[in-house]
């Protein structure tokens, strides 16, 4: 019985010791107390979860031209869900794509569930997100490509201090169904800064790299105001930097999140 005893008050030790670590790990998360923290305007997603319990909804339009032909897509919907300190799941609603002139395809996109983890190395100094997912065909063909596709994403962030930061997002991305391009990799580097208490301003650069095929690269800008802690406009303008890129894209946003659904 003694050693019963014993074994079941070392138990309760070790349960407590990691509750306390759980706990103390959990108040260094996102809290709905926090400031809305958006995967837009920029290309790079934030390196930063919804709180627990919060349901955010982000949201745009664009505009762009390729070559002679101009597009519109929209409405460009991501839904996240805090599902446990730092963790949630999101998903990319079907987007559509119409043609202004040209011969290109228009139609709706996939829709594209994933889970991301804030792994945080430095909470507030040096944040880190795992983020895995995939495409599901759902959308057309000519506009999403073929087949099932996943992707794991990597967002960073690095705090200078006084209001600047340093942002960016690893994204590989694979297309088994496609042989022409089975898989492509996306690299984007940022510098973001606040303007206000409320605004922010950014300038990135975005590089494509597929597997088969010519690269191409953007410089993107753009910023966002937030209404209150919890909604956020944004717009961002790109501009191509070779021949393979859009020659521009323009978009709007608007973000909100809703906390404390449980």
């Amino acid at each position: 019985m003694l050693g019963i005893s014993r074994i079941a008050l070392f138990a309760l030790t070790i349960a407590v010791l990691v509750g306390a670590d759980l706990a103390a790990a959990a108040e260094q998360c996102p809290q709905p107390t926090s400031p809305i923290e958006t995967d837009r305007p920029s290309t790079a997603n934030s390196s930063i979860v919804v709180p627990f319990g919060s349901l955010q909804s982000e949201n745009g339009i664009n505009l762009s031209r390729q070559d002679t032909t101009e597009f519109f897509d929209g409405t460009n919907s991501r839904l996240r869900l805090g599902i446990a300190p730092c963790l949630e799941i999101l998903v990319d609603l079907p987007n559509y794509t119409g043609v202004f002139g040209g011969g290109a395809a228009s139609g709706f996109g996939d829709v594209a569930p994933a889970v991301k983890w804030q792994i945080s190395p430095l909470p507030g100094k040096f944040d880190l997100s795992l983020v895995a997912g995939a495409a599901l065909p759902t959308g057309a063909v000519a506009i999403a490509g073929p087949g099932v596709q996943p992707y794991l994403q990597f967002p960073w962030s690095v705090d200078l201090g006084h209001g600047w930061s340093i942002v960016g997002m690893e994204t590989n991305s694979f297309m088994p169904s496609n042989q022409a391009v089975p898989y492509a990799n996306q690299s984007t580097l940022a510098i973001e800064t606040n303007v206000t208490e409320r605004s922010f301003v950014f300038l990135e650069y975005v590089a494509n790299f597929p597997t088969r095929g010519e690269s191409n690269q953007l410089l993107n800008s753009g910023g966002g105001y937030r209404i209150t802690d919890t909604q956020q406009i944004d717009f961002h303008i790109a501009f191509g930097l070779d021949r393979n890129a859009p020659a521009y894209i323009f978009g709007l946003g608007y973000s909100t999140r809703f906390d404390h659904l449980f």
